[in-house]
């Protein structure tokens, strides 16, 4: 089977004046169609810097990324774009939505820029807040739902397109606990439903709900498998304690 995702020997290199920052050091992984997947580490790690090449926001210095077997590295920036407004649905920390449009104009949005005829937006856009329970919150403005209504509003626009993937970017980072597992929850629901899962966190906690877990370190791959807190977490430790830098 073609992995969905696969990294071969990707680097990603900064200089930082006369320093060079290795961000992402050599890593190498594949996520297959229908699996759920937490990316996990600490800030400094490389996971964002991960997320942004899964999400064709940024291109490897060194190595290959391909998407659902197609070479991204070299893509130009309208490729780029192409593939992220067909392939990739994004839910961010701070759920990014505009202010000055309602619910459903914010759903609608990525299909705005796919070109589909305004009916066509709306009966997707609708049966997307169908899927997440706010059919009825269509007409709101987004500043009279709470925050765990407007996360579930940027998972219903990450669906809206029909993604590849769904790339969650610490979901639940802005969300009391309570919200925050509902939030947790309902993910569980997609990956059931089918949907690819693709989670960045630094909380090991959100990261074992996942189906399997990838934790990185200092910018390399030190743990992929099982998610058993008790594993992922005791390698970082390990590492640490060997002299590894804490990140």
């Amino acid at each position: 089977m073609t992995p969905l995702i696969e990294f071969k020997d990707v680097y990603k290199i900064y200089q930082m004046g006369d320093n060079v920052v290795n961000a992402i050091d050599g890593i190498s992984m594949k996520v297959y169609k229908g699996e759920f997947v937490a990316i996990v580490g600490q800030s400094g790690s490389g996971k964002s810097t991960c997320m942004n090449i899964i999400g064709c926001l940024d291109v490897p210095t060194k190595g290959k990324y391909f998407l659902d077997g197609k070479d991204v590295s070299c893509m130009n920036d309208d490729e780029q774009a192409e593939i992220r407004n067909k392939k990739l649905g994004f839910i961010f920390q701070q759920y990014n939505l505009i202010t000055k449009l309602n619910v459903l104009q914010n759903v609608e949005l990525p299909l705005l820029y796919a070109g589909l005829s305004d009916k066509e937006q709306e009966e997707r856009a609708m049966a997307s807040l169908k899927r997440v329970g706010l059919e009825d919150k269509a007409k709101n403005m987004t500043s009279q739902l709470s925050g765990g209504q407007q996360q579930r509003v940027s998972i219903a626009r990450a669906l809206a397109g029909d993604p590849s993937i769904i790339l969650a970017d610490e979901p639940t980072g802005a969300l009391d606990s309570k919200t925050g597992k509902d939030v947790l929850g309902f993910l569980k629901k997609l990956h059931k439903e089918g949907n690819t899962i693709v989670l960045i966190t630094h909380d090991n906690t959100i990261a074992a709900q996942a189906q399997r877990v990838i934790r990185i370190q200092d910018g390399r791959v030190i743990y992929d498998g099982e998610p058993d807190i008790t594993k992922f977490a005791a390698v970082a430790h390990a590492g640490d304690a060997e002299g590894g830098e804490s990140v």
